[in-house]
């Protein structure tokens, strides 16, 4: 917005220069001059409606406090020592809420600068000195020095209660952006022909929640799916399938047990010579692009596919499928770039690449000819940096992964492709998912747990905790099955995203579907009893709306006040996740959101009965707008973790 005002200062200056030199003895000259005056005029008053767009969308989004206050103190702390190079700029929301609200921690630290300057001064004076160059601001009540020299600082009710209101009369909406990005989201990434098991849930489930947290900032998120689809399996899985269904071209073969197809395929090519000769004939034929061998190619995809997809709708994920077959023709021209720029070594008949200050190369071409998952992996970075235009791409599978990408992201940078400070190329890794007995995660008999397995067995523990608790008696059977699935695939998505992604976390329906503590199925609870305050109370919606635009919601209350701060620190939680990518984050501020809320309604009532009849005698508006915020961002908390709350639980 300042540069648009720089801009219209200069245009307006080029008018009165053009209008200053206007000459009634040169005809052609003053019409050339009136013709530019027009244009100036029309560019300025596109550039002050463009303005006037920008603020109506800034006084409906919330506010980020945090990077309000960052706006205040950082030129006071710039002002005090203007010599101190990148002075730190440490705000926080107070630990200790009878302290203050926020605490300003920069002082200590810019001591010690200080000191290895040669300049020792007093971490209280430097604290009084950035409090002195506060400018006057709409969101600080008052400031205090306290300990060593933090800076308590207390925030303006009024200024806080506009901004409920305003998060009540416009909804949910995010900081504007200073500019919409081309985000790329790698993620899921089954292979073809096998099942997808625990280690696809995790990147399954982090990769849709990241997708969601970029898109309701307003950028522009491309979900891919990079498959495992093309290599030297598919020789031998083509070779299986024309023995065991000669007429797959003109007959579709019923596959149904993918999984046993694989298995049967390659067990004959570990033991039969012949059939791995022919096997490997099968893959330079698909590779050559032979019709007969694409349809057989285009038919195991399928199958696989159709699995696939009955797991994400499940889990409500939607995600482009582009495997490495995509990128296949592109690897030959990026294998090309990097010999041309001479960065290609031979090592035993390979192609490898080292990138600097990494020891293990990157083999792009194998011994006989044929690419590798390190070909294709640079060929998707080169065309997701070139052909999309991102500027942020993030890979999300185990953390196993991590050093892979590492190189791969060096050697893009080595052959200039990207700059890091200007775009940002991230692998968001994950660990494992272990068992009750800390073990990795696996059947009684050993074997991988098949997802589709485990979501079907969280769909029957969901139904029986429902009825434990004799839901199905108050529900009607639409809303139970409704109820069933928010439940089941909620608590099985928050189990996840409540963890650390880094760490290892282990698996418990019983933990997971408690209504005790931090965990989905409390939490749907909280939310469904916060939106039945309304209806006892038989408020409708078009009067909690009109409310919202003439009821000042009062803080007085120090529970009042505590949960309408809590509700406003929602921006600078998803900035935070912004940086990391840390999802558990938002998960601890939704737990934190719904215990605040019930501290708030035990101590304050926001619907008052008639203790013998019943009846609803009072309605405190400013205490049920409370009510409503609250489940606004919980409602919007839930939607970016890919959970779907019901009204009636």
């Amino acid at each position: 917005m300042f540069f648009q005002e720089k801009q219209i200062q200069s245009l307006s200056a080029e008018i009165s220069s053009l209008k200053a030199s206007q000459n009634p003895d040169s005809s052609p000259q003053l019409n050339e001059l009136l013709e530019e005056n027009a244009r100036l005029k029309y560019r300025i008053n596109i550039l002050k409606k463009n303005m006037q767009e920008e603020r109506a969308r800034r006084s409906q989004s919330m506010m980020n406090i945090n990077q309000r206050l960052q706006e205040i103190f950082g030129p006071a702390i710039r002002a005090s020592f203007p010599d101190l190079e990148d002075p730190p700029l440490a705000l926080a929301p107070n630990q200790q809420p009878k302290f203050g609200d926020y605490q300003c921690n920069s002082a200590m630290t810019m001591a010690q600068m200080l000191k290895a300057k040669g300049v020792k001064v007093n971490p209280r004076e430097i604290a009084e000195k950035i409090v002195q160059n506060l400018p006057d601001n709409e969101l600080i009540q008052t400031t205090e020095i306290t300990g060593p020299g933090f800076i308590n600082i207390r925030l303006k009710r009024s200024f806080v209660s506009k901004l409920l209101s305003n998060l009540l009369v416009n909804g949910v909406k995010p900081p504007p952006l200073a500019y919409r990005k081309r985000v790329v989201v790698d993620f899921s990434s089954p292979n073809i022909a096998k099942e997808m098991h625990v280690g696809h849930l995790r990147s399954t489930i982090i990769g849709e929640s990241t997708c969601r947290l970029f898109e309701f900032l307003g950028h522009d998120v491309l979900r891919l799916n990079h498959v495992g689809d093309w290599g030297t399996q598919f020789g031998m899985l083509i070779a299986h399938l024309q023995d065991k269904f000669p007429d797959y071209l003109t007959v579709s073969p019923p596959i149904s047990d993918l999984q046993a197809f694989y298995k049967e395929s390659k067990k004959r090519f570990d033991e039969d010579e012949e059939f791995k000769k022919r096997a490997y004939q099968c893959v330079v034929k698909l590779q050559s692009k032979e019709p007969d061998f694409i349809k057989g190619w285009n038919l195991i995809c399928d199958v696989s596919r159709k699995e696939f997809q009955k797991i994400y709708d499940c889990l409500d994920i939607s995600i482009i499928e582009r495997g490495e077959s995509y990128y296949h023709s592109l690897m030959t021209e990026v294998v090309k770039e990097v010999e041309d720029r001479g960065f290609v070594q031979l090592d035993e008949g390979r192609k490898i690449v080292f990138a600097p200050g990494f020891s293990l190369p990157l083999t792009i071409v194998k011994s006989d000819g044929g690419y590798t998952y390190d070909t294709s992996d640079l060929a998707a970075l080169y065309q997701r940096l070139f052909e999309e235009k991102a500027n942020t791409i993030i890979y999300i599978t185990d953390s196993g992964q991590g050093s892979h990408f590492q190189v791969v992201f060096a050697v893009a940078q080595m052959m200039g492709w990207y700059d890091p400070k200007v775009t940002r190329v991230e692998h968001a890794g994950f660990g494992v998912v272990l068992g009750e007995d800390k073990k990795k995660f696996k059947t009684r008999s050993g074997d991988t747990v098949r997802l589709m397995d485990l979501l079907e067995e969280g769909l029957k523990r969901s139904m029986d905790k429902l009825k434990e608790k004799e839901r199905d008696k108050v529900l009607t059977p639409e809303e139970l099955i409704k109820a069933q699935r928010a439940v089941a695939f909620g608590c099985i998505k928050y189990a996840d995203l409540s963890h650390n992604r880094i760490n290892d976390y282990v698996f418990s329906f019983d933990k997971m579907l408690d209504d005790r503590g931090n965990t989905a199925a409390y939490l749907l609870y909280a939310f469904t009893r916060i939106r039945s305050i309304t209806r006892l109370a038989n408020i409708d919606e078009a009067t909690l709306k009109k409310a919202a635009e003439t009821t000042e919601v009062l803080l007085d209350h120090e529970k009042e006040w505590k949960l309408g701060k809590c509700i406003l620190r929602f921006p600078e939680i998803l900035q935070k996740i912004l940086d990391d990518l840390l999802l558990h984050t938002l998960c601890d501020y939704l737990y934190e959101l719904a215990t605040t809320f019930t501290e708030f309604y035990d101590s304050c009532y926001c619907v008052e009965k008639d203790r013998q009849t019943g009846e609803v005698v009072k309605v405190n508006m400013w205490r049920m707008l409370l009510c409503e915020a609250t489940a606004a961002i919980m409602a919007q908390c839930f939607h970016i973790l890919g959970i779907n709350p019901v009204e009636r639980m």
